[in-house]
């Protein structure tokens, strides 16, 4: 054996290298393929025989008929209580041939208990349901055998390698060899002839010996048929590829037959290679034929030849395989004629194509597309009944992409000829599939050939139109196709529909930036038209997904990432043509009714995402649109933000209708949110949170034209809307969670926090406020900003104590509320002196002698009255309120208080103080500790 690997790789290798280092390495190379050969055999017969030692052992191991059911035990045979053991011997074990028993691996049974004054025939009875298979004298279940594990199949170059080795070592392998040594040598001697002259003989006497010769090769090797198939089929093959050569250097180099007989020989030479292939089966026969017809035009060639009779040529030759494949299926002649095709054509039109050369090469072209599309159907047809039908990728691929990109370079690529084209084979397609729509037995094929239908109808329509309509038309297209995978249970249409999906964008895309003239109407353009079209398509996806799709995996990645795509190209849809046709100015020049319109769009969007919510069936996608009305509803109130910087007035002109379709919408989403508990707080939230900053802008921005109006009144006209709010989160909470009752806490506590936060903003902006009353007088504790702060520390002294607040937080409510009101205080004092004593309101204050004493004066009233109301009602912790408030005031007339008493307003803070402090040591001596009893003070006390 290696010996034959050896010459064999040698011929190769002398013929690729031309020489002895070529035929050396090829011997090597053989030598080595032949001792892997042997390993590989070696290998398996070693398996085979470690099986079949596997499977004797687990035979042996089988267990006896299971036992008769036993007597049931009475008390006269149970055991006394000093049992007997009885050991078991080992079980052996047959081993392979040649070899001793060996012993059982299973573990040992479990010794029986024998009592010693029972006779033997009652312990036999008594034991024999407990005995374990396997002992002597008792039945045992029979255990199934083990099945040996079967070795995985050889891969595909496994196959390859072995069915190479086969043709190599199996039949008649010299005549193999030699057959293909002699056509590779007599190739060359013609060539080699044909350039140096070398024989004198009259070409048409050698063409003729040879050709004789052939034929007799051709006649012999049919005689030899039966005896000595592999000799007789290898002789009749190489015979006639060597007429073929000589038939076609008799034509092309030498001009000693003219078209019409060359192509007639060739006819009967080819028809001949068929019909001997067919009447005997050979495949071998056919192969070695077909390869000596290709090679023989490039063997032969000049390179000066005519096109049209080399493709004329391989007509005849694919002819041959189209005739074969009329009686038989056989794959590789169909394969091999469809590379050699196409392959050579490709390489010619790369070297030698011209325009000027178009009408004489399409026909070709044309005439081999039509020819590979029919050897598939044959394939189909002449397969064994019964039998799983396979196609052949190759072909029905490969022909029409190979086909469209040939027809592309003869038409140098130019959109609408190419756009034709496709469409012709988009129908010629849909015919074929059509043709055959009753055969069950080929549903494979007219699925493939639909495909490949849409495929070039696909391709057609941005060949022939814009890109915006390529966008449309591939958006639609991508639905059809899940559409159709999901009802025909294939994959394949369906991940194709998503990745058209994605090609519709960018086609899109690229029509938007190429376009130099925009359509003259809102909403009948081809550019919205086309991202609408997209919109639908996604959404066709959405749906189908969420109808037929798994729960996870690609399929939840597939429904989520279509809905963002079709939200993607909603939303660029519409803001293009806000954009273009959105322009009126409000009186500032300001685009205000761009705004509005991206409100409207907004709150519409809510509302259809709210009612796809409860139609969705998968969980991913029904929590996604959930989620994506709250997001919306967060979207709309950052365009009334972005609303406030630009001075957009909500509540007036275009605006005031884009607020009124935003109300109206956000009600309808609202409801369709009860499904989805966390999503449904969100939506509420959001949704007073936006009424809060649009009624609030809206009002701010309408006192900012009215002339005559204080600072004061504005703030708290701005306020009103969180004081509302709050005071329905607490008094009317129903009315807050309307239309979502069934979440009414969740809601309450939601929004009640957000209005907290909201208020805290609401006082700080009053604290830091001068707050001019105009155009009423300033009148301390009665001006606007005072009574808004008290409304404030209502409020908060309200929410403190409300149930749905955690008791930690309840239970801070006095400190709290005690450090709310020295706060408020010290803002209304200030604000007082800025008021009535012109003090300015800037970081001047401070050094202000008026406004210190008013705060010493102030803070020391807060001290005593806390002071004398902790002493009088036994509160200790009130009373040290107080008294700290006092070591305040001491410690700021000591640091603050001190530099101003060059003045009067700096003794008077150091008079009021003492004196306050004497009216408090009067009325308000320290309380007793908590649970003592208050004793009236002794007359005799100093």
């Amino acid at each position: 054996m290696y010996v034959i690997w050896a010459i064999v790789c040698a011929v190769i290798g002398a013929l690729v290298d031309q020489g002895w280092t070529g035929a050396v390495a090829g011997a090597v190379i053989g030598w080595l393929l032949g001792r892997q050969s042997q390993f590989r055999d070696e290998l398996d017969a070693l398996r085979t025989r470690l099986d079949a030692v596997s499977a004797a052992a687990a035979e042996s191991t089988s267990a006896t008929p299971v036992p008769a059911t036993p007597k049931p035990l009475t008390p006269a045979d149970w055991p006394d209580a000093h049992p007997v053991r009885v050991p078991r011997p080992p079980v052996p074990v047959a081993g392979p041939e040649g070899q001793p028993g060996v012993f059982s691996s299973r573990p040992p049974p479990v010794p029986l208990s024998v009592p010693g004054a029972i006779s033997q025939a009652p312990i036999a009875n008594r034991v024999g349901a407990t005995q374990e298979p396997g002992t002597s004298g008792e039945p045992a279940v029979p255990r199934e055998p083990s099945v040996p594990v079967e070795p995985a199949g050889p891969s595909l170059v496994d196959r390859w390698i072995e069915a190479g080795k086969r043709w190599f070592t199996e039949g008649n392998v010299p005549v193999k060899v030699g057959m293909l040594v002699l056509i590779a040598g007599v190739g060359a001697f013609l060539k080699y002839a044909s350039d140096n002259g070398l024989l004198r003989v009259p070409v048409s006497v050698r063409l003729s010996i040879v050709a004789l010769v052939a034929i007799a090769g051709v006649a012999f090797g049919w005689v030899q048929r039966e005896k000595r198939r592999s000799f007789g089929l290898a002789l009749q093959g190489g015979g006639l590829g060597v007429l073929v050569m000589i038939v076609f250097a008799a034509y092309r180099l030498y001009g000693l037959l003219d078209a019409g007989p060359t192509f007639a020989l060739l006819l009967i030479f080819v028809a001949g290679m068929g019909v001997l292939a067919v009447l005997q089966d050979a495949l071998a026969l056919a192969v070695l034929g077909l390869i000596a017809g290709f090679a023989a035009p490039i063997m032969a060639s000049s390179g000066q030849g005519n096109h049209v009779a080399l493709f004329s040529y391989y007509a005849v030759l694919n002819l041959g395989i189209l005739g074969i494949a009329w009686k038989k299926a056989w794959r590789v002649l169909n394969v091999l004629g469809f590379v050699a095709t196409f392959g050579v054509g490709t390489a010619w039109g790369v070297l030698k194509y011209s325009p000027s050369l178009f009408e004489s090469t399409e026909p070709f072209l044309i005439f081999h597309f039509l020819l590979f599309l029919v050897v598939p159907w044959l394939h189909v047809l002449r397969s064994p009944k019964g039998r799983r039908v396979i196609l052949d990728g190759c072909l029905m691929f490969g022909n029409p992409i190979a086909s469209l990109l040939l027809q592309g370079a003869l038409l140098d690529w130019e959109p609408m000829p190419l756009a034709i084209s496709a469409l012709i084979a988009a129908g010629l397609y849909i015919a074929v599939a059509f043709a055959i729509r009753k055969r069950e037995d080929m549903d494979l094929l007219r699925e493939t050939w639909a495909v490949l239908a849409v495929a070039f109808a696909t391709i057609a329509v941005p060949l022939a139109l814009s890109a915006a309509v390529t966008a449309s038309v591939f958006a639609l297209e991508g639905a059809g196709l899940i559409w159709l995978g999901f009802r025909q249970g294939r994959r394949l249409p369906r991940w194709s529909g998503v990745f058209l999906q994605l090609v519709a964008g960018v086609a899109w895309c690229l029509a938007l930036a190429f376009r130099t003239r925009y359509g003259d109407t809102a909403f009948l353009n081809p550019e919205f038209i086309g991202s609408l079209l997209l919109v639908v398509g996604a959404a066709v996806g959405v749906w189908q997904f969420d109808r037929h799709g798994t729960s996870r995996g690609v399929s939840s990645l597939a429904r989520v990432g279509l809905l963002l795509w079709a939200g993607l190209w909603w939303f660029v849809g519409f803001g293009n043509e806000i954009g273009r046709f959105v322009r009126d100015t409000g009186d500032t020049g300001i685009p205000t009714n761009v705004d509005a319109a991206w409100l409207a769009l907004v709150g519409v969007t809510g509302w259809l995402l709210a009612e796809a919510c409860p139609r969705a069936r998968k969980l991913d996608l029904g929590a996604v649109l959930a989620f994506s009305v709250p997001l919306s509803f967060l979207f709309s109130l950052l365009i009334v933000l972005q609303g406030a910087n630009e001075r957009v007035q909500w509540l007036a002109g275009w605006p005031l209708g884009a607020v009124i379709v935003m109300a109206v919408t956000g009600w309808l989403a609202m409801r369709g949110e009860g499904t989805h508990r966390v999503a449904a707080v969100a939506t509420s939230t959001v949704w007073w949170l936006r009424w809060l900053a649009l009624f609030t802008l809206s009002i701010g921005l309408a006192l900012d034209h009215v002339a005559g109006v204080g600072q004061g009144w504005q703030i708290v006209a701005c306020s009103v809307p969180t004081l509302l709010i709050v005071a329905i989160t607490m008094w009317w909470p129903r009315l807050l969670a309307s239309p979502l009752a069934i979440y009414l806490r969740e809601i309450r506590v939601s929004v009640g926090g957000a209005m907290v936060l909201a208020m805290a903003v609401v006082g700080l902006i009053a604290l830091t406020a001068a707050g001019s009353p105009q155009p009423l007088p300033f009148v301390p504790v009665l001006n606007p900003l005072d009574l808004l702060l008290i409304a404030v520390l209502l409020f908060t002294a309200r929410a403190i104590s409300d149930e749905a607040v955690p008791p930690a937080i309840r239970r801070t409510r006095p400190a709290a509320l005690a450090v709310a009101f020295f706060i408020v205080a010290t803002s209304m004092t200030l604000r007082a002196v800025h008021h009535l004593g012109g003090v300015p309101w800037d970081s001047s204050m401070p050094s202000s002698s008026l406004a210190e004493l008013s705060l010493t004066v102030v803070w020391s009233v807060i001290g005593v009255v806390a002071w004398v109301l902790g002493s009088r009602r036994g509160q200790r912790l009130l009373w040290m309120a107080g008294a700290g408030t006092m070591a305040v005031v001491l410690l700021k007339l000591l640091l603050v208080d001190r530099g101003h008493l060059g003045n009067l307003f700096g003794i008077a803070s150091f008079i009021a103080y003492g004196l306050l402090c004497t009216v408090i040591g009067y009325l308000a001596p320290a309380p007793p500790k908590e649970g003592a009893v208050i004793a009236p003070e002794s007359p005799h006390a100093s």
